[in-house]
């Protein structure tokens, strides 16, 4: 498709309905990485929990991406517009409620909680709204756009995910400067609340497909779940995979504190975005240069990338190298992403694949759990005697999973070809 097609689609080939959803998906993922760039810093010292920060903050990311595979069932019983409602309505009050957590304010309801039980209580909170808008923005971008438009419609979205994840912990800086860091979370609450207003003024049930849809009911989503985990083939695939996630996620839950106590570098958020912002350049020209590699071998390659990036991130012990590291971690990210969603479906059954690729994102939501525990450990045992040594173990992480998706290859992969399917900024 030329440059004036593709432009043509892109002014008339999409119901305003489209365009809506994805301006809400925007300024959603700018509230929520804004507020997950300074989760960790503000766990640890506002609230006072440093030991145990990354493990909260792991909490929250893993519930928000894996309770959208429970949240899908509201979203069928009560519709996209009643679903974001809720949402955002319930992401206004648990970003205040974190906040409140670092503010005089909040003091009393704290302290007659206890800090850690208040914390867990908030971010569960949030988790649940914050686990609705994944179902209502796929399907609504699925439900607005044309067939011969639907791959251009699906790259917009996830070209918006990766810029909000880009600019969200940029805007979180001079919020922390100027007004301090729990204004940062204030923030996430009023752009939710500004977003649920939109969502009641501008945004529209999408049509149903002609066919109709499925209901599902939790009954269904347990018998799905049961099927999906006693696949061994696909499951073991996911947990394998995982370890690149748990690398990942250290530059959310590691890396700001590093970055604060060791490297004495206070723009923490700005090296949060490295990641993003080489994700938005590296991921087309890599995915072309790359295009007649085997799924596993890109894969695999992205994991080996991811390993490496840690280990320059250690060695070299300043700001220029953790940057450096990141953008190779990024690089492996670019390599394997395309491809990790196409090799995911051709782990399905045939009659099965649009159930299957449903837990997709099941190795994001382990890598945060895993991640969050993993940090803590790092920093309470390294952070102070040995930093770097702390990163050498990330890449560990990466090495047992190089390791184990050889072996998977060698044993366990299919042989059979499968199809492109678009990668997603988690």
């Amino acid at each position: 498709m030329g440059l004036r097609e593709r432009y043509h689609d892109i002014r008339h080939g999409f119901e305003a309905n489209f365009w809506v959803a994805n301006t809400l998906e925007l300024f959603e993922r700018l509230a929520f990485y804004g507020a997950t760039a300074v989760l960790v810093v503000f766990i640890a010292e506002k609230v006072g929990l440093k030991d145990e920060a990354s493990t909260l903050a792991g909490i929250f990311s893993g519930l928000i991406f894996f309770l959208p595979v429970l949240a899908g069932v509201f979203v069928d019983r009560y519709g996209f517009k009643k679903s974001l409602t809720a949402c955002f309505a319930i992401f206004a009050l648990g970003y205040f409620l974190i906040g409140l957590a670092g503010m005089d304010a909040g003091k009393g309801i704290v302290a007659a909680i206890g800090p850690k039980a208040y914390v867990i209580a908030v971010l569960i909170i949030t988790a649940i709204g914050g686990s609705l808008i994944k179902p209502c923005i796929v399907g609504t971008v699925d439900r607005t756009t044309k067939p011969e438009t639907k791959s251009l419609g699906f790259a917009i979205y996830y070209t918006l995910v990766n810029f909000g994840g880009a600019i969200g912990p940029m805007l979180a800086l001079p919020v922390r400067q100027t007004f301090g860091i729990e204004f940062v979370l204030i923030v996430s609450s009023v752009t939710s609340l500004l977003l649920l207003i939109g969502t009641r003024l501008f945004f529209r049930e999408p049509p149903t497909p002609s066919g109709g849809t499925s209901t599902r009911t939790f009954g269904k989503v347990f018998r799905d779940m049961l099927m999906v985990f006693t696949n061994f083939r696909f499951i073991s695939f996911l947990i394998i995979f995982s370890g690149f996630w748990i690398m990942f996620w250290q530059i959310f839950f590691l890396l700001p504190l590093y970055t604060l106590d060791v490297l004495h570098y206070e723009h923490f958020e700005i090296l949060e975005t490295i990641d993003a912002w080489a994700i938005i350049l590296l991921t087309v020209p890599v995915t072309v240069l790359t295009r007649k590699f085997k799924p596993i071998v890109s894969i695999t390659g992205g994991l080996i990338l991811a390993s490496i990036s840690w280990v320059v991130v250690g060695a070299g012990g300043t700001v220029a190298f953790t940057v450096v590291g990141i953008a190779i971690y990024a690089l492996g990210e670019s390599l394997q992403s395309p491809r990790f969603y196409e090799y995911v479906a051709s782990l399905a059954p045939p009659e099965q694949t649009g159930t299957f690729m449903g837990f997709a994102f099941l190795p994001v939501a382990i890598g945060a759990f895993a991640g969050g525990i993993f940090a803590d450990f790092l920093r309470t045992t390294y952070m102070s005697t040995n930093p770097r040594l702390m990163w050498f173990l990330v890449a560990g992480v990466g090495a047992v999973a190089v390791t184990l998706m050889i072996l998977y290859n060698m044993f366990l992969a299919p042989r059979r070809p499968v199809e492109v399917v678009q990668p997603e900024k988690p």
